[in-house]
């Protein structure tokens, strides 16, 4: 029961979800997301240890910076609530200018201080359940 609870936790805030939208498919640490989201590391990481009790993100040390994504196991599922309830970066205009301004830091990341993350790879993105059903109807 205690996962549930730490689960729904988890995504019971904003913020934190605009985080777990972040991590989605690429690794950063507490510094590039306070960076893009505009409010202290210490606020971000405060979010961040919520998402990793629940189990929602891997991480991994570089030197003194720890990076975070969404654990693959649990991409799916999110991806379906974010679905259900029509939050995505597409639809949602706080998630739309956090994933612009993801762009650019990623951009800059080279010259950042923040080392790369070595065990933790980019994910390719998860098709949707509506781009599924759209291919499967081409190609019937």
């Amino acid at each position: 029961m205690t996962s549930i609870v730490a689960f729904a936790h988890a995504l019971a805030d904003e913020t934190r979800w605009r985080i777990l939208q972040l991590v989605f498919n690429e690794p950063m640490c507490v510094c590039e997301l306070a960076d893009i989201l505009d409010m202290p590391q210490s606020s971000v990481s405060s979010h961040v240890q919520v998402i990793k009790k629940s189990g929602l993100l891997d991480s991994e040390r570089c030197e003194k910076w720890i990076y975070y994504r969404v654990a693959p196991s649990h991409r799916h599922l999110l991806m379906t609530m974010s679905e259900f309830f029509e939050v995505s970066p597409a639809s949602n205009a706080v998630l739309k200018a956090d994933a612009a301004r993801a762009a650019e830091r990623m951009a800059a990341r080279g010259g950042s201080c923040c080392p790369l993350p070595k065990g933790l790879a980019k994910l390719k993105p998860l098709a949707s359940r509506r781009q599924i059903k759209t291919a499967r109807k081409t190609t019937a």
